[in-house]
């Protein structure tokens, strides 16, 4: 489902933007690749430990947009490559995702998962 060069990246650090609507204007905030995690069933899954904003955001338009990147995988035509992810997200706070999360990152309050819609390598 994930492009294999997408999975190379998150092998690697990076930074990773989560976008979604707010009332006026688009709302960012950022993670580490290192924090995504991919489901069995093909999700995205990562920490949250403030994201009120974009949590509040979600459940009023669960539409979301994602970049991350790496400079040390090779892309199009040079070293260091990216991706836009485009899927809906949901804040988990119960059940297996969320104690996983949670076991890992003592300090997350939710387990965010993202469902893919698209991955395109932007670089």
């Amino acid at each position: 489902m994930f492009p294999k060069k997408m999975l190379e990246v998150l092998n690697h650090e990076g930074v990773v933007s989560i976008v979604t609507q707010g009332e006026n204007e688009p709302h960012i905030v950022n993670t580490w690749n290192s924090y995504l995690k991919i489901s069995e069933d093909g999700k995205i899954i990562f920490p949250a430990g403030t994201m009120k904003v974009t949590e509040a955001n979600v459940n009023k338009n669960n539409k979301v947009l994602m970049t991350l990147g790496s400079r040390e995988v090779q892309g199009f035509h040079s070293m260091g490559t990216g991706f836009l992810i485009s899927g809906t997200a949901a804040f988990i706070k119960e059940g297996t995702a969320f104690e996983e999360v949670k076991s890992k990152f003592p300090w997350s309050r939710a387990a965010v998962e993202v469902k893919v819609d698209s991955a395109t390598q932007t670089l």
